[in-house]
């Protein structure tokens, strides 16, 4: 995939890691970040504060059929995480 084209990237796409770890699930693209669905959310055990997360598209390392790679750890891609306001 080129850079900075990241039309392929489209919603319920599975987000992984360099690592092969799931990260997220991709609920749109909202311009330069990938929006993630609140599912995928870190949040507390009775389920609630869950909010969606972006993650910088430059990330991205390939669209391979429904998988999007990135080119960073999930750990790494995790803490780039900004949260929805």
């Amino acid at each position: 995939m080129a850079e900075h084209d990241h039309s392929a990237i489209k919603e319920n796409m599975n987000v992984v890691g360099a690592d092969g770890v799931h990260v997220g699930t991709v609920d749109h693209l909202d311009g330069e970040r990938i929006k993630l669905t609140k599912a995928d959310s870190p949040q507390a055990e009775d389920g609630e504060g869950a909010k969606h997360h972006y993650l910088p598209a430059g990330l991205v390392a390939s669209v391979d059929g429904d998988i999007v790679r990135l080119s960073a750890t999930a750990a790494n891609a995790a803490s780039l995480f900004e949260e929805a306001e």
